[in-house]
């Protein structure tokens, strides 16, 4: 039996000619790596070590040859997605907002999301190095690109106002100003104390009140529990000088002379009495206009409650939302369209429930004036009142261009409605 073969050591250099242990000899001066085989074929480089470290993530430097189709890590890969799947989003909100009504769900999201989203997602760029880890050039490129564009994208339409930079966009007050209290009372005074409610609507000491929900809801009775409010001389009492004109849920005070009340929308094919069905005039009449006398001219104001647009039941849950859309669309196309027939200034306000996000009011905002322009406030919203952050602007004062703001502020209701009040200041323009 021969002799086996002594086994090399890991620091003995293979001589010349004698094979390797993949079966390839070793180039002369070569030395082996310990545990590493060359391949069939393949003759080792002097000096060489046989093999590289994998590039990583973090931007640690390659030994040896650069290596292709280097993975990133999870962190980068979550970041990247989230990225590109916020911008595909943004671009499909603006492409589908107040077109289809599916993305009625998608225009819950809180609007400041817009602005917001793309600024951390940019922002966790340079807090990666904070974590002492870097993101890798490319992924980088697509993140910065992808948060910039989303950015410019959402940026309309995350309802900031850019006039409170330069403390509103005011215009200078006259003597003859009106001021207007827009207000959804939350079912007027259903769960409060009646006199402190109209002691609260008297200190406001508006010359025009435009109110919503100026009901009571049977909670028993799920959507059809709409109860018109119990009759009130208090309320005279409480506003002397005042015409007050109702319509279903929606009630209009005024300190002005009111020349007419032309039905706008689906309430005009009800009967205008006080004995038509309150069911059926509360969905109908979700615009109550009255033209008010203001200083030898017509104001026409437009009191607005649009339907909400999603019922958490789950039992038809979308097909509500359709019809709620359906609905809606209608109460708006007849709103710009009185409008567009309206010779007079107008001012329309109420609880839209519709966000700076939603397409629904891009006819009305393009034609008026947003008057929350004329705000302090660098982000407008309205709902929730209370503690709890106000994150949704779903009430709205809008104004023709004959009309001056003076003054526009959102004010606490003292818990009596979610909706924080708008308090407005306008005044005619000068006609020529």
């Amino acid at each position: 039996m021969s002799p086996s073969p002594s086994p090399a050591g890991p620091d003995l250099a293979a001589a010349p000619g004698v094979p390797t242990p993949g079966g390839v000899p070793a180039a002369p001066g070569a030395t082996a790596a310990p545990g590493a085989t060359a391949a069939p074929g393949a003759t080792a480089a002097p000096g060489s070590t046989g093999g590289a470290s994998r590039d990583d993530t973090n931007g640690g430097g390659a030994v040896g040859p650069p290596v292709v189709g280097v993975r990133w890590c999870r962190a980068t890969r979550l970041l990247v997605a989230a990225s590109v799947g916020w911008l595909l989003f943004t671009v499909l909100h603006r492409l589908l907002t107040g077109r289809w009504w599916g993305w009625l769900l998608p225009d819950l999201l809180p609007p400041l999301a817009y602005a917001v989203v793309p600024v951390l997602l940019a922002l966790a760029v340079p807090a990666a190095r904070l974590l002492r880890r870097s993101v890798p050039a490319r992924p980088r490129v697509v993140v910065l690109v992808c948060a910039i564009v989303a950015f410019t994208l959402g940026l309309p339409d995350a309802g900031l106002n850019r006039y409170a930079l330069t403390g509103g966009r005011v215009d200078p007050p006259s003597a003859d100003a009106v001021r207007v209290v827009v207000w959804n009372t939350g079912y007027w005074d259903q769960d409060d104390d009646p006199e402190a409610f109209l002691r609260f609507l008297a200190a406001q000491r508006a010359d025009v009140y435009l109110l919503q929900e100026h009901l009571y809801w049977d909670r028993s009775a799920g959507l059809a529990g709409a109860r018109p409010a119990p009759a009130s001389t208090r309320l005279r009492e409480m506003f002397p000088g005042y015409t007050v004109v109702a319509r279903g849920e929606l009630l209009t005070l005024s300190r002005h002379p009111v020349l007419a009340r032309p039905p706008v929308g689906p309430d005009a094919a009800l009967p205008a009495s006080a004995e038509a069905d309150f069911g059926q005039v509360f969905t109908a009449a979700k615009v109550l206009r009255t033209d008010l006398s203001v200083g030898g001219r017509v104001l026409s104001t437009y009191n607005v409650h649009l339907p909400v647009q999603v019922n958490l039941a789950p039992e038809g849950f979308l097909d509500f939302v359709a019809e709620r859309d359906a609905a809606r669309r209608a109460h708006l196309d007849a709103l710009a369209g009185d409008i567009a027939a309206n010779p007079h200034p107008v001012l329309v306000g109420g609880d839209f429930n519709t966000t700076p996000a939603m397409g629904d009011l891009r006819p009305l905002r393009d034609r008026l004036r947003d008057a929350a322009d004329a705000s302090r406030a660098g982000h407008p919203a309205s709902w929730p009142a209370g503690a709890r952050p106000a994150l949704w602007r779903l009430d709205w004062t809008l104004t023709s261009p004959s009309v001056r703001v003076h003054r526009y502020a959102l004010r606490e209701p003292a818990g009596l409605s979610d909706h924080r009040l708008q308090q407005v200041v306008v005044s005619l323009a000068e006609t020529s």
